[in-house]
């Protein structure tokens, strides 16, 4: 338990308060004291001054029955302890206790030692000098003497009643003593009220940081450890939840950043793992297709030499031998994609490739009752690409629509077109690194089907990520936080810190910030973050104008894809077919389009249909 560093710190701060209220309460009290004392004095000397000026004429008449009757009746008031009046031989002539009136005083008592430290009595003290504070005895209360000097004037040594020559300055002193019993009282009660104040204030204090040390760093720190704990345990899926905006916040931030990162890496070891095991198995299917593959190709070779007589046999052998060799070609073309083996390019006519997928499909579309309608465009320019991976291409791109139609009056419609396009909305940013080469894509936070760019962003304390649309000029970006043009932010990369921004050219259109990114091999993107903006240049591309594309559109009236879905199709192994896919035929298709410097792009409504939008390289003569 006192490992824990809640209750460390809760003790350090209670120590602190208890050290701090302490010497305030020291000082406070000591304080109170001297103000006590001081207003004694205060009182002391005007009661002194009073008592002199009341018995000044009593004294120059000499009516000592008078004079004592006034020290007597001042001395009842409460809490004075003693009036005297002594003579200039120390002898007490009038006095609040009769008894001891005509006795001589000790002059080395404490109350005439000051004036008689030297030879001659002193005729002037300071106020300070003339006071002192003593206990008549041991067990008594404390108690507060003054003694004010009764000095020669002119009324006393002019008048014919007394023998005081002008010389003498002190006639006598008023020795006055009252008792310290009340402020005593008071200061005890003072410090019995500051006891209990520094107590209460102590405990509730102690308290108070308690509860906020539970709450701002125990808690936390416990959810983080908890949160180790379900890592070390293999649940990489834990997060965090409720984050501050602290420092514990940023911690706890970062820790579900890296369990994130760390479920990626382990999804990517687990996706090359099953890539592997694919490449495995496509060897495998090889091998043992191949043979009984050659079989067939080798004896029905053999008998369409024996049917040039029957031109019906003929062609159906010829059919078979095609398509025997196509799906040779098929297996290779999985094991040559498995492997990211290089495809065999050929300037081939699109519509052809499409119309033998037409022909080797035709039967399935009788089956299912599904009109197949081709809209090709004529006199269209060839395309290099490998014909047999676009025939298996668009083989497969018709099966998935006719697994997606489910009623009657099905109908898939393949349209061919040539058309310009300029890169913006169409090219596509495959790999892009920071100025330390960090790699910049985000393949598990995808847009649109495709991969991401990671940015982090520091705005205002706050750190976010923010992923950038990977085709250039679409401007789908995810904000994890925007910045804003009148604020500061920084944008930098996830993975060193090295800044991403320009630092001296700003957004011609709003003249914000703006990002530079490095495409290898194919110039700087930049761009600028702001919401309402989002400008964005490829210098490289820019340069190469607009190209000529061949564009097919395969478009079905089947069920349709969900929103939450068309991010996914494109990934390995992803199917909505339960058992019956494989998750392997749009991924397939992707992976041949990508090597053929083609894209695909896909829109679709549930419950009305799909269409899937190709787009190869034409070749223009």
């Amino acid at each position: 338990m006192f490992n824990k560093i809640g209750l460390k710190l809760i003790i350090a701060a209670g120590t602190a308060i208890i050290i701090i209220i302490g010497i305030y309460a020291y000082v406070n009290i000591a304080s109170q004291k001297n103000i006590l004392l001081e207003e004694v004095k205060r009182h002391s000397q005007q009661l002194s001054e009073t008592i002199i000026n009341s018995t000044q004429y009593s004294m120059l008449a000499n009516r000592r029955q008078d004079t004592h009757n006034i020290i007597t009746s001042i001395s009842q008031e409460k809490c004075i302890r003693d009036i005297r009046v002594l003579n200039k031989e120390g002898r007490i002539i009038y006095s609040s206790d009769s008894s001891i009136i005509g006795h001589m005083v000790d002059r080395k008592a404490e109350a005439c030692y000051t004036c008689h430290a030297t030879n001659e009595p002193l005729h002037r003290l300071d106020f300070e000098d003339r006071t002192r504070i003593f206990r008549p005895h041991a067990d008594s209360n404390r108690v507060f003497g003054t003694i004010t000097a009764i000095y020669n004037q002119p009324s006393c040594y002019q008048a014919s009643c007394h023998a005081h020559s002008s010389e003498q300055t002190v006639l006598g002193v008023l020795d006055l003593t009252v008792c310290l019993e009340p402020i005593d009282a008071t200061i005890q009660e003072a410090k019995i009220k500051v006891a209990i104040f520094a107590i209460i204030a102590i405990f509730g204090l102690a308290g108070v940081i308690s509860i906020v040390v539970r709450l701002l760093i125990s808690k936390p720190i416990n959810n983080l450890v908890n949160a180790t704990n379900e890592v070390a345990a293999g649940n990489l899926n834990y997060h965090i939840k409720d984050l501050k905006k602290d420092e514990l916040g940023q911690l706890g931030s970062s820790f579900n950043n890296m369990t994130k990162k760390l479920s990626e890496a382990r999804m990517q070891l687990f996706q090359s793992d099953k890539m592997a095991s694919l490449g495995r198995l496509a060897a495998g299917v090889a091998h043992e297709i191949n043979n009984p593959l050659t079989g067939i190709l080798t004896y029905s070779s053999f008998l369409l030499k024996r049917t040039k007589n029957y031109p019906e046999l003929e062609d159906d052998l010829q059919v078979i031998v095609r398509e025997t060799k196509r799906s040779r070609e098929i297996v290779k073309g999985l094991l040559d994609f498995a492997r990211q083996s290089v495809p065999k390019k050929k300037e081939v006519i699109i519509n052809d490739i499409i119309n033998k997928a037409k022909e080797v499909i035709e039967n399935q579309l009788t089956i299912n009752q599904i009109k197949l309608d081709l809209q090709l465009r004529e006199k269209l320019p060839p395309a290099k690409v490998d014909a047999n991976q676009m025939q298996q291409v668009f083989i497969n791109m018709i099966v998935n629509a006719i697994h997606a139609i489910n009623h009657d009056h099905g109908k898939i419609t393949i349209v061919t077109d040539l058309t310009d396009l300029v890169p913006r909305g169409i090219a596509q940013i495959k790999h892009a690194v920071c100025p330390k080469g960090h790699d910049l894509m985000d393949h598990s936070q995808k847009i649109g089907a495709l991969p991401s760019i990671k940015l982090h962003v520091r705005k205002n304390k706050q750190e976010r990520d923010i992923y950038l649309d990977a085709v250039y000029g679409k401007n789908r970006h995810q904000y994890g936080i925007k910045p804003e043009r009148k604020s500061d932010f920084e944008i930098f990369c996830p993975k060193c810190d090295m800044s991403l921004l320009e630092d001296y050219n700003n957004c011609p259109q709003c003249e914000a910030p703006i990002y530079s990114i490095e495409i290898p091999g194919k110039g700087m993107l930049r761009g600028c973050l702001m919401e309402d903006c989002k400008w964005q240049y490829w210098d490289e591309i820019e340069k190469e104008g607009k190209k000529p594309f061949i564009e097919i559109k395969i478009r079905d009236n089947g069920t349709g894809i969900p929103d939450e879905n068309l991010d996914k199709i494109f990934e390995p192994f992803f199917t909505t077919k339960g058992q019956k896919g494989t998750g392997l035929g749009l991924a397939v298709i992707w992976g041949i389009l990508d090597n053929h410097e083609g894209n695909i792009s896909v829109s679709s409504t549930v419950g009305e249909g799909t269409e899937f939008t190709l787009r190869l390289p034409a070749v223009l003569s």
